[in-house]
């Protein structure tokens, strides 16, 4: 297996890297961690006519910590995350999402920001982030903009990114000293991706409730205020799930059982 013919360029900052994938005719592929871009290009899936390294682009790993939350490069590793080598502002939710993520040796090289631009709806940050309320700045051609995470992936393996632009930095808002969250995703063994995923985020002192259920075969399904879907005494509502399962589309009643389970035990985990 190798990649078909390409060139190869290493970008030193982001504007460099922008201005490499303004080429006219000229299929692009931005170069992270490359632990999704590399099998792709090897089997052929891909072929572009360029490929732009940004792995030596200081800003893509730099780390920015302040009262509201993180900020942080696009070229940040999962392992990176899960050995607190950026700050945990989210009371162990993300560190404990990353150790979950594949095999050490993929989060060794594995980067958020491709994660996130890969846009697969099975991988771990694509609802985790969106559960989150993280946001990501996007550079291009005609200067920066900021997108919430939920808007990046519109269908499966398709974001929002337009051409030429590039996924710089990544936010994460301050968890509150009472928030509470729960993450599960169900898989056949280890390191594989997920069957079926949710993740709550209750924060109260911020008025967040959010639901995230992911790995159904498209974009992630964010409810951005889920205190409906609870009962009084904090129960999943399990009747209006089934609900939105159909007003989503979601028919399989053998994989619903699945996310329901995943979203069950989400729930359970927020309230220890």
């Amino acid at each position: 297996m190798k990649p078909a013919p390409l060139a190869y360029e290493r970008a030193s900052d982001v504007q460099s890297a922008v201005k490499l994938a303004q080429q006219d005719d000229v299929v692009v592929k931005f170069l992270a961690g490359s632990q999704s871009l590399g099998p792709m290009l090897n089997l052929r899936l891909v072929q572009p006519d360029l490929l732009v390294d940004i792995t030596h682009i200081p800003e893509l790993t730099q780390v920015d910590e302040n009262d509201d939350g993180i900020t942080f490069g696009a070229c940040v590793t999962h392992a990176d995350i899960e050995d607190l080598r950026v700050p945990d502002v989210t009371r162990g939710a993300l560190p404990a999402v990353a150790r979950g993520i594949a095999y050490r040796a993929v989060r060794n090289r594995g980067t958020v920001g491709g994660s996130l631009v890969h846009a697969d709806p099975a991988a771990d940050w694509v609802s985790t982030l969106a559960a989150v309320g993280a946001t990501v700045t996007i550079a291009g051609p005609s200067g920066t903009r900021r997108v919430p995470v939920e808007d990046l992936m519109v269908s499966v393996f398709e974001t929002s990114l337009e051409p030429g632009e590039i996924l710089a930095s990544v936010h994460i808002p301050r968890f509150s000293a009472d928030a509470r969250w729960g993450h599960y995703k169900i898989t056949r063994k280890t390191g594989e991706f997920a069957h079926a995923m949710a993740v709550l985020l209750k924060d109260p002192a911020r008025n967040v409730c959010r639901l995230v259920i992911g790995a159904i075969e498209a974009k992630p399904i964010v409810i951005a205020d889920a205190s409906a879907y609870f009962d009084p005494a904090g129960h999943l509502n399990t009747d209006k799930i089934e609900t939105l399962f159909a007003e989503s589309g979601l028919k399989d009643p053998i994989a619903n059982k699945i996310h329901m389970t995943a979203l069950t035990r989400a729930v359970q985990r927020a309230q220890l």
